[in-house]
């Protein structure tokens, strides 16, 4: 069993996966399950600083991100889509699917998206009916300032989804206070539950839009309408998967009690780049450096196989390449969640030193001793 240093799946804690092997009722016939779940809903909308419902769905977080455009789209609706990464430009595959028309908005691969460009461009383009936004592109490991971009969107009454799996509670982050309309997440990132289920919040303007469409929504998996009144007639849609709904509590209990979470990451997120920086290692962007995922470009002298491989066999520590056009060309640290402890960094760090030495990497610093050093200096 590899230790998982990946941006997600993540290391899952033990009382997690305690909380998974309880036994089981009937989640569709037992009332006391639909108490339960809705419950954890409210937990969720409460550590998200919402007051919107929130709705956890069975399947990974893709579901999340195909259930909000599948929702909201229309044929011939406009969407726009806020495209800086990989996962941004994908929205338009969801768009597209549901016969909707998506306008991407092209920016910079290397930087974070430039909140006054868009100011700019909006001016004279904001007929949409929706946008989309990737809050940590994790491919890249882009951080978009949602904060700024969400509520300039909401100025043109625009929509707004948002995909979070990647950056919830390891970045800033208030539904409200930055008036986001349907913000997805997933258990397997720095919620640091397994993979399998998904979560959005729904606004009210959401409701709206989807209460008040022309056409039926053209999913029954992926239709978010279909929980309408589910406490009210205490009936799913679908079977609840109520083993991992046990463990995704027990996960939100932890972040729940853990008040230093956002600090850890920011601390670790800053210790890791200026670590590799001081190496001599590049760093893979050049603004929007997230707190919950490092990229750096692998060395030119070696292939990043070469260096996932040595981690996996000779140090059981899986990190993670990319994929589309990043593929073989980075190395991606996971420190969200579970994942994100000091001890955990120093010996993924220490294992990297050891790769990169190997394979005749120069190196300016001992990565593990510079990163402890800097976590010292700039204590949680």
């Amino acid at each position: 069993m590899y230790k998982l240093m990946t941006p997600g799946p993540t290391q899952v804690l033990e009382n997690v996966r305690m909380s998974r092997s309880l036994a089981c009722t009937n989640p569709d016939l037992d009332t006391e399950f639909v108490e339960f779940y809705k419950e954890t809903c409210e937990l969720i909308s409460s550590l998200l600083h919402t007051k919107n419902e929130t709705l956890i769905l069975n399947g990974e977080g893709i579901l999340g991100l195909e259930a909000a455009c599948a929702s909201l789209t229309e044929a011939n609706d406009k969407v726009l889509i806020l495209d800086n990464g990989i996962y941004g430009k994908g929205f338009a595959d969801f768009v597209n699917i549901y016969q909707g028309v998506p306008e991407i908005y092209h920016a910079d691969y290397k930087h974070t998206l430039n909140v006054d460009d868009l100011a700019a461009y909006l001016k004279d383009h904001h007929d949409f009916k929706y946008a989309t936004v990737v809050h940590c592109d994790t491919p890249s490991g882009m951080l978009n300032d949602i904060s700024r971009i969400c509520p300039l969107l909401k100025q043109y009454n625009i929509l707004t989804v948002v995909d979070s799996v990647s950056a919830m509670f390891g970045e800033p982050l208030d539904v409200d206070q930055f008036q986001i309309d349907l913000l997805c997440g997933g258990s397997q990132k720095a919620v640091s539950a397994p993979p399998g289920l998904t979560f959005v919040t729904i606004s009210d303007d959401a409701k709206k839009a989807i209460k008040n469409r022309r056409t039926p929504i053209a999913s029954f998996y992926a239709n978010l309408k279909l929980f309408e009144n589910y406490y009210e007639t205490k009936w799913f849609p679908y079977t609840m998967p109520i083993s991992d709904i046990y463990g995704l509590r027990t996960a939100f209990n932890n972040i729940a009690a853990d008040h230093k979470l956002l600090n850890r990451h920011k601390i670790i997120g800053e210790a890791t780049r200026n670590t590799l920086q001081a190496a001599g290692i590049k760093l893979h962007l050049e603004s929007g450096f997230s707190n919950t995922v490092t990229v750096f470009d692998t060395p030119d002298q070696v292939h990043t196989e070469w260096i996932l491989d040595k981690m996996k066999s000779e140090h059981g520590i899986m990190l993670a390449g990319s994929f589309d056009d990043l593929a073989g060309k980075v190395i991606r640290i996971g420190h969200m969640g579970a994942n994100a402890t000091i001890s955990n960094m120093i010996e993924t760090l220490s294992a990297l030193d050891t790769v990169l030495r190997e394979l005749n990497v120069s190196l300016h610093v001992s990565l593990s001793e510079y990163f402890l050093h800097y976590v010292n200096s700039n204590p949680a």
